[in-house]
């Protein structure tokens, strides 16, 4: 069976959004139907973080990020060396989140 001609999809990136946004602590939570990934900055010595962006997603394109995620993970690794989790880059650890806490 023949598989249809992949669609080309052209991504448009507004000049306000092509800086992007620093977010060094991520709170993800889900119901049913959809998740709720929350970036958030965490400033030094600062207890409370701001939330600089939202990103509501449906369960399979969780599960799409979740895949190229992780596939870029091991591509950065193999050029960069392990990542290692809790060190100094891992704020939210020192504040009392837990790895793989969500919300409900």
């Amino acid at each position: 069976m023949q598989q249809p001609p992949k669609q080309q999809i052209t991504i448009d990136l507004p000049p306000e959004a092509a800086d992007g946004v620093y977010a060094n602590l991520t709170i993800i939570a889900h119901n049913a139907s959809e998740f709720v990934v929350d970036f958030a900055r965490l400033l030094p010595g600062v207890p409370k973080a701001k939330v600089h962006a939202r990103v509501v997603l449906t369960p399979a394109a969780a599960k799409g990020l979740h895949r190229s995620l992780g596939s870029n993970l091991e591509r950065f690794e193999k050029l960069h060396g392990e990542i290692k989790a809790g060190g100094p880059q891992d704020a939210a650890g020192q504040i009392g989140f837990q790895p793989g806490q969500t919300q409900e």
